[in-house]
């Protein structure tokens, strides 16, 4: 809600107190990070600092995975957007002080990356790549709704109200995930390609989950009652959900998400369209 802008210049005052100085190019529209990433990294730019939250960190993955500018190129993050689930998953301090510091000093550590490929809003075929996770199901509408409600009480109050409110009217579909070959067929909610561990505003869906092991922690939550919801939800958010026998974890490098109804996708907190849709790493 516009927020960082206007602390930017307390932002830039502490970041240049504790020695971490360089320019500052601000968004002016949806995907402008991306271009600004690519063309600071052509100008000689080695550490893009970026001031936001998963959003942020989506474009300008995006922007330096496309233009061919990631090697080589490193990326910090000072955590001010709605979910900051990529940097719960990195483990970097929320304080902006200390995350201010790791950007400064801390120690670069290389990362997974998945490429998605799906079906764009206006039915063309579409690519984008994701840093911490994504899914095909439920999870889209709750990032759309969140997205566009209110963020004045927080993320974490965003995405539990945005997830109460589409589970109460959303139902099950059926189905078809593949991962690596192995296939699950019915009626779901949900498939989730965990990169990170964490997604949702700090539930921690994938607690096993690591950034640089190779795959997918993946997530398929089954058809789940009203009941089952009420009871299970709140353990999400301390990873203590997967006993539940309605939601199943599968590992893997590439998952194919087929339904008969297309269902919305999301990639890193944002919505570019619907299934089918493969995530690869």
């Amino acid at each position: 809600n516009g927020s960082t802008g206007r602390r930017w210049p307390q932002i830039a005052r502490e970041a240049a107190t504790r020695g971490l100085t360089g320019d500052a190019l601000h968004s002016e529209a949806p995907g402008h990070l991306g271009e600004l990433a690519a063309r600071a990294v052509g100008d000689g730019a080695r550490l893009l600092v970026v001031v936001g939250g998963d959003g942020s960190v989506h474009e300008v993955a995006n922007g330096l995975l496309a233009a061919g500018a990631a090697d080589g190129v490193e990326l910090a993050l000072l955590p001010r957007g709605t979910g900051k689930d990529f940097v719960r998953s990195l483990r970097i301090p929320t304080k902006l002080g200390a995350a201010i510091d790791v950007a400064r000093d801390g120690s670069a550590r290389t990362v997974d990356v998945g490429r998605a490929s799906y079906r764009a809003w206006d039915g063309s075929e579409a690519e984008a790549y994701f840093v911490n996770f994504a899914g095909a199901g439920i999870s889209g509408a709750i990032a759309r709704r969140a997205n566009t409600a209110s963020k004045v009480l927080g993320g974490h109050i965003s995405f539990l109200s945005a997830t109460v409110a589409v589970f109460a009217r959303w139902t099950s579909e059926p189905v078809t995930a593949d991962v690596d070959g192995e296939q699950r067929s019915g009626a779901m909610f949900e498939v989730l390609a965990m990169n990170g561990d964490y997604t949702g505003g700090g539930m921690l869906m994938a607690p096993n989950a690591e950034l640089d092991d190779g795959q997918f922690d993946v997530v398929l939550i089954g058809d789940v009652t009203k009941v089952d919801f009420v009871r299970t939800f709140p353990k999400i958010y301390r990873g203590k959900h997967l006993s539940h026998p309605k939601i199943d974890v599968l590992r893997g490098r590439n998952v194919a998400v087929e339904s008969q109804t297309p269902l919305p996708i999301v990639l890193d907190g944002e919505q570019p369209g619907t299934t089918p849709v493969r995530f690869e790493l």
